[in-house]
């Protein structure tokens, strides 16, 4: 009988933290890890780029927000399901309806999407549909649309690029930072026994596709999407709260395309898919966080993608198992 191969696509391994915490220091390496991540043909400057673009041509004005009406909530709706739709059925055709690149650089060896019981309609494809659109979409458009509101009546302090232009670009880098140390504290809560029944939707999808990263439970996108609420203790625009929201949606969609890039002429044009976080989909319990803040290795959930790393995970399980006994 033959083994299984465990994963088609296997970087290099140890998997690596960002320089900037690794010693001894490494200051050039740590200032290329950020600005890799940043310029130029990136998947952050993209969304920054969508957001003002939809800050200028698909959202309303803050004079207009003073009072819901149901024109520009729903105007804010349609503008995030279409750039939903148009960015995970792209990369759906591209990576797995017609898989321009066949199977280089996809992580997992088994074929997106699967059908069965565990999935709505009985399909992973239709599930991760519907729970994207009618619920992801939704609560963060409802994020959206309480942030304009409260900025146009003063429960929401702004800034303007006039006013504070250091502190309006630096609010772009600063999300990302944030969104590392939120989202591992809140994902890692979400594998607790209280809450994990609604992560369990999400992780039907061990192997994952780009509609996967936002296949959430209602319960699940209030908390991922509840990052937002930092700008009520900060001053901002709306475009940041736009780009906040995007950025958490859109990087969802990215990172779980299954592959980890984008291949054109036999070259990795794109960065996108993360073998750190497709480790979690395939064990849950390690990798909780991402590769900016070693979180993961600072509160002993990590898995490096090693053998030594899976015997290591496989031990922390045992341990506490027998610590419950």
């Amino acid at each position: 009988m033959t083994t299984r191969q465990e994963w088609n696509h296997l970087p290099e391994t140890p998997i690596q933290v960002s320089p900037l915490w690794q010693w001894p220091p490494k200051p050039y390496a740590a200032f290329r890890w950020y600005f890799d991540s940043w310029f130029f043909i990136t998947v952050n400057l993209t969304i920054v780029a969508l957001a003002v673009a939809s800050y200028y041509f698909a959202s309303p004005t803050l004079e207009q927000t003073a009072t819901f009406q149901l024109w520009w909530m729903a105007l804010i709706w349609v503008r995030n399901a279409a750039i939903v739709t148009l960015l995970a059925g792209t990369l759906h055709l591209w990576f797995h309806k017609y898989a321009m690149q066949d199977t280089d650089l996809k992580y997992d060896p088994r074929p997106f999407p699967r059908n069965g019981r565990m999935f709505t309609l009985s399909s992973q494809m239709k599930d991760n549909i519907i729970w994207t659109i009618g619920s992801g979409v939704t609560i963060w458009s409802a994020f959206e649309i309480l942030f304009w509101w409260s900025m146009a009546n003063g429960y929401a302090r702004t800034i303007t690029f006039e006013t504070n232009p250091i502190w309006f670009i630096a609010i772009f880098f600063l999300i990302p930072i944030w969104e590392s140390f939120y989202f591992y504290w809140m994902h890692r809560g979400l594998h607790t026994k209280v809450m994990y029944r609604f992560h369990a939707l999400h992780h039907r999808n061990t192997d994952i596709g780009p509609w996967s990263g936002m296949s959430m439970h209602p319960v699940e996108h209030f908390f991922y999407f509840g990052s937002v609420l930092t700008h009520f203790a900060i001053a901002s625009h709306p475009v940041h709260v736009i780009f906040h929201l995007m950025f958490y949606g859109l990087l969802a969609i990215t990172t779980h395309t299954g592959f980890e890039g984008v291949l054109f002429r036999n070259k990795k044009r794109l960065h996108l898919g993360n073998f750190h976080h497709q480790i979690h989909h395939r064990y849950f319990e390690c990798n909780y966080g991402n590769l900016d803040v070693p979180w993961d290795k600072l509160f002993g959930s990590w898995h490096d993608g090693t053998p030594a790393g899976k015997e290591a995970m496989k031990q922390r399980l045992k341990d506490r198992s027998a610590m419950r006994k």
